[in-house]
């Protein structure tokens, strides 16, 4: 199954409730989707493919130790042998004003809303990059 994307910004949903990017904060003092996925793209943006974003996600929500790199590789694995929801769903272009811009090797950065940056691309204005809304929260 191929879970990339290239070249691609994935817009704020419709129903986003924030008008400009939101930083996400820890809900009862732990991490949420969100916030793992918010400092694994700011703090190393360019460095991860959306696979690896949610591989990484789904790993930190677990109650386990870290894994060997073998086991990572069998984790992943497994994770992957089944659907997986893609990026679109993420809580950060859903609820919290980010999209999330993909280059041309796949790679993930985040592009805030009303930045420069994803105002040209809603409009067009970047030759060659496609835009995909994130998923509503609510049905329309």
């Amino acid at each position: 199954m191929d879970l990339h994307y290239y070249d691609t910004l994935i817009a704020v949903a419709d129903d986003c409730p924030v008008d400009g990017a939101v930083v996400p904060a820890l809900r009862g003092g732990k991490k949420t989707v969100a916030v793992i996925q918010f400092d694994m793209i700011s703090g190393a943006p360019g460095g991860f493919t959306q696979e690896d974003v949610l591989f990484e996600t789904w790993l930190r929500r677990q109650e386990s130790d870290a894994p060997s790199a073998s086991e990572r590789a069998e984790l992943r694995a497994r994770l992957f042998s089944r659907s997986q929801a893609c990026l679109r769903a993420s809580p950060l272009p859903k609820k919290y004003g980010w999209g999330l811009l993909f280059d041309a090797a796949g790679r993930v950065t985040l592009c805030p809303m009303g930045s420069v940056e994803y105002k040209e691309i809603i409009a067009g204005e970047v030759p060659g990059m496609t835009v995909l809304k994130a998923m509503r929260s609510k049905r329309a």
